[in-house]
């Protein structure tokens, strides 16, 4: 038995002891839960070494479509020791945060068991353990949610996300009792090495509610509002969340990567999908005041984007998205506090320069041109990148050359302007630094991008076409602010264009936030 399967086990067993004590001030409570997740940040690290050791293992029991199994390989290692440790330090932080909290003993349990059902999503290795851990954790975060239940932002965030979350649940079940009938197997293994040959409608039908409810646990837009209304929950649930939940989505995809890949159709989808989500996501996380709602938004356009990787078939590169994005989150949640302190004792500074149309025009040529000469070294050292790639890369540039822009601005542009372009050209080489890291610790065992064809040419070019626009209308922002109609768009993007409003008329939201 790998040492990671047995990682929920601490857990469980320190849940069920905070949960028998839930008064205030529970003094052992604390150090118990935080000793838990330390004891499964080891037995994942020791997975990791397991699976260097002896390669990737399966632990089944049971058959037919009731299989119960446990896969450790690099997506599961990886996922594995990242959720450990993401924990391991939310509840280090939630400890000094609850401390003298009334009902800290039940925060911790509902804390612990929600990382433990976690734990077994990322290591779930058929449909069942599959379907039943996305509910697990579901359940689990929604009393998360509900840990003050007298803030009716905090009851109708719970409700919406119950709602949100269920209905991809449901997708999830009707999509694995496909799958059993389009193979035959409940082994998440055995359906994607069949994906590759043929697809029957039941399988296609599947693709298309996995993508349906990847979509929804990734907060994709147009159901992304529930992922900016969890802030009355307490803090480390924020960060949990945002940092390792809503990633459960894409390890979804990446997990059937194969069968993913496969649909044409579905791979199309998640581009479109993703690729408005990100644009949406970063344009209202611009116009945000509070920090926490700014991260917020900034976590539905980082999923977005993971979504649009997908949908590319960047596989490696949407995990390690989703590493990076997981360790940024949780920091910038759990540090909001001090950096709002550090931000208002900064001595604030003078007049910053706008660039013109020119200047500009000039900082895009600049960023293009030194992504091609970092993209041509590397692709002759390392061997020729799929175009899906490169245009990754190049939409990653498109936001440096904001930087550029305004060293190209510059009154003495000079000095600035060589940072900014070195800046530029750090930005590429890191991009496929990573990437061929990337590839190197999870490729073998995930799809390559699929060759670009006429409908994968065609959503590369909408896809640079569109984060294009939106990067050079970023670098212009200075001179068109105070036009009446652009302060009237930056109102009604502020409110995410009302979306939310509708969702909650829709599901009736402000009648389940009343008290029963």
């Amino acid at each position: 038995m790998d040492p990671l399967s047995l990682a929920p086990l601490p857990l469980l067993a320190a849940a069920v002891f905070a949960a028998t004590r839930p008064g205030r001030r529970p003094v052992a409570v604390p150090a118990v839960a935080e000793l838990a997740t330390l004891a499964a940040l080891a037995l994942a690290a020791a997975g990791v070494v397991w699976l260097f050791v002896a390669g990737s293992t399966v632990i089944a029991v049971g058959s037919g479509p009731w299989m119960l199994a446990l896969r450790l390989d690099a997506v599961s290692a990886t996922m594995g020791l990242l959720v450990a440790f993401v924990g391991w330090i939310v509840e280090r932080y939630s400890r000094r945060y609850l401390d003298g909290e009334t009902r800290e003993g039940r925060f911790h349990a509902l804390m612990l068991a929600t990382l433990a059902a976690v734990l077994v999503l990322v290591q779930s290795g058929s449909l069942l353990v599959l379907a039943a851990a996305f509910v697990a954790v579901g359940l689990g975060l929604r009393q998360l949610l509900l840990f003050y239940p007298d803030r009716p932002e905090a009851r109708r965030a719970a409700a919406k996300f119950s709602l949100v979350w269920s209905a991809g649940d449901a997708a999830v079940i009707l999509a694995g009792v496909l799958l059993w009938l389009a193979f035959g197997s409940a082994d998440l293994a055995a359906i994607s090495e069949a994906a590759p040959a043929s697809l029957p409608l039941a399988a296609k039908v599947a693709v298309a509610l996995l993508v349906l409810a990847a979509a929804l646990k990734t907060a994709a837009f147009p159901l992304h509002g529930w992922l900016t209304e969890v802030m009355e929950a307490p803090t480390p649930v924020s960060a949990l969340l945002h940092a390792g939940i809503v990633n459960a989505g894409g390890f979804l995809l990446i997990r059937l990567a194969d069968l993913v890949q496969a649909s044409p159709g579905a791979m199309a989808a998640l581009v479109m999908i993703g690729g408005f989500t990100a644009l949406f996501g970063a344009l209202v996380m611009l116009t945000q005041a509070a920090v926490k709602t700014a991260l917020a938004w900034s976590t539905v356009a980082q999923m977005g984007f993971m979504l649009l990787q997908c949908g590319l078939g960047l596989w490696a590169l949407a995990l390690l998205h989703i590493v990076a994005h997981s360790l940024y989150k949780a920091h910038a949640f759990l540090a909001s506090g001090g950096a709002v302190q550090a931000v208002a004792a900064t001595r604030r500074p003078g007049p910053v320069a706008a660039p013109g149309i020119g200047a500009v025009a000039r900082a895009f040529l600049i960023a293009v041109a030194l992504y091609a000469v970092v993209a041509a070294g590397f692709s002759a050292l390392a061997g020729e990148k799929s175009p899906q790639a490169l245009a990754l890369g190049l939409i990653l540039v498109f936001g440096v050359a904001y930087l550029v822009a305004q060293g190209l601005a510059d009154a003495a542009p000079s000095a600035l302007t060589q940072r900014t372009a070195a800046a530029s050209a750090g930005a590429a080489v890191a991009y496929f630094a990573f990437h061929q890291a990337a590839f190197a610790l999870w490729g073998g065992g995930l799809p390559q991008a699929p060759l670009a064809g006429a409908l994968e040419w065609a959503l590369i070019v909408l896809a640079l076409c569109s984060f294009g626009l939106v990067a050079v209308a970023q670098a212009l922002f200075p001179h068109w602010a105070h036009h009446p109609a652009a302060a009237g768009l930056r109102v009604h993007l502020a409110n995410g264009l009302y979306l939310n409003a509708l969702l909650d008329r829709a599901i009736g939201g402000l009648r389940l936030a009343r008290p029963n």
